[in-house]
């Protein structure tokens, strides 16, 4: 009896939590549903890769051969890649004019030019359209990040960084489901008109959501900043630049075990003899999976940031990666019978893919206001530019070894790279978000 009447007491004597305003409520579903829209289109693109190219190739004056499919495909998406570094635009903007309505900006960027790519006639219209909706796309997570961070109370912004990232592998699961139906019986190109719909949500943002007090009492109190000069000053300069090369390392496995993973079970399921159509099925219930997996282990991560750190977080999270993507892509592959082994560590791989809501719990916390969108913009455009590159690269190593899985695996070491990175990253735990 004494043990429940304690229990009772401790629950009682835990403080509630700070409850959320309209504003704050509508601010943060507005956030999740443009950065779940912006993980659909993200993905969008690896599911239709082959079709989209097999039809607008030989239009463009190309044989649809697999090997220019592939090689257009990577060529392609490093000019996704790169259209999303060009986003660290938004950054300044957003210190500038307000975190919501730049976030609304970004939203209308993306959604209009990726319903325009299913209008391409050939490879360069979708290559125009994919960059253009790639800078819209690439500022989302930042000014979401942002302006969760700055909107939620101290109690409660951690566990937002959680749910919040949550949104953009909602979008997978999203992409994977409207594969699974549009995708099959309408073609690529209703899959592309579907990407227009977060219009939507940019109108809402607009029209229903406040800026943050931070920013607002930022924007009253400041002298005008100099984001991109002071991020680069005495104070911030490291912390820039390790962040930079975490994210870096983050992206380069996001799209090593995201973007390939289609490709990877479609072949797997052929050569387990299911048809093409059955093959694409099979490679959008993996999507689904691979997405619950990620979905969990954001959710998981703040409470463990907030138990053993954000750097010791991010360091098992690596070390997660590490293993799943050469288990998956470096064994599983090249198995017999290597489907369901493959699919299996799949979600392992999504759980610890979830390291992504550390640095929108993380990356805040680092910086002062006047120049936390710039700061946060920055370092994940950096990163993309970076695993543009690394993609370019992906893909002449895939067309060149003739094989998915070795490349791929071999990105495992860029995360054991990134656990000797982690130790000169400032911990954050237990700290308020700086003013």
């Amino acid at each position: 009896m004494d043990s429940v009447t304690d229990t009772g007491r401790a629950r009682a004597a835990r403080p509630a939590k700070t409850p959320l305003n309209r504003s704050q409520i509508a601010g943060f579903w507005g956030a999740w549903a443009g950065w779940t829209l912006d993980g659909m289109d993200s993905f969008i693109y690896a599911l239709v890769l082959t079709p989209a190219l097999t039809e607008l190739l030989p239009r463009s004056g190309y044989e649809a051969t697999p090997a220019n499919v592939g090689l257009a495909g990577s060529i392609l998406f490093a000019l996704f890649l790169v259209g999303w570094g060009l986003s660290f635009i938004w950054g300044p903007l957003a210190d500038r004019f307000g975190r919501t309505k730049v976030l609304a900006c970004t939203i209308f960027t993306f959604a209009i030019f990726t319903g325009l790519s299913a209008t391409a006639h050939n490879v360069w219209e979708l290559a125009i359209y994919r960059f253009i909706a790639g800078v819209g796309i690439g500022g989302e997570w930042a000014l979401a990040g942002t302006y969760v961070a700055e909107a939620w109370p101290e109690d409660r912004r951690k566990m937002g960084a959680g749910y919040l990232q949550t949104g953009y592998y909602a979008g997978f699961f999203l992409a994977a489901a409207l594969n699974f139906t549009i995708g099959v019986h309408f073609g690529w190109r209703a899959m592309f008109l579907t990407g227009a719909v977060p219009v939507v949500i940019a109108i809402l943002i607009l029209t229903r959501v406040k800026e943050s007090e931070k920013w607002q009492k930022a924007e009253t109190n400041a002298v005008r900043a100099r984001p991109m000069r002071e991020i680069f000053g005495a104070k911030y300069q490291r912390r820039t630049w390790v962040a930079c090369a975490l994210l870096t390392i983050a992206i380069i496995g996001l799209w090593a075990g995201a973007v390939y993973e289609p490709s990877a079970v479609i072949q797997l399921a052929t050569r387990a003899g299911f048809g093409k159509a059955d093959a694409t099925k099979i490679a959008s219930l993996a999507t689904g999976l691979l997405s619950i997996g990620t979905i969990l282990g954001c959710l998981a991560l703040p409470p463990m940031a907030e138990r053993i750190g954000r750097k010791m977080t991010l360091a098992v999270y690596f070390a997660g990666m590490a293993v799943t993507i050469a288990l998956s892509f470096g064994w599983a592959f090249y198995l017999p019978n290597g489907l369901v082994p493959f699919i299996a560590i799949l979600f392992v791989l999504g759980f610890f893919g979830g390291n992504f809501a550390l640095f929108s719990l993380w990356l805040p916390e680092q910086f002062e206001t006047r120049v936390r969108a710039t700061a946060f913009a920055f370092c994940t455009s950096f990163g993309r530019f970076v695993g543009a590159g690394v993609n370019f690269l992906l893909g002449a190593a895939v067309l060149n070894m003739h094989t998915l899985g070795i490349p791929v695996a071999l990105t495992a070491v860029v995360f054991v790279l990134g656990l000797f990175i982690i130790p000169f990253a400032p911990e954050t735990k237990g700290k308020t978000l700086p003013q």
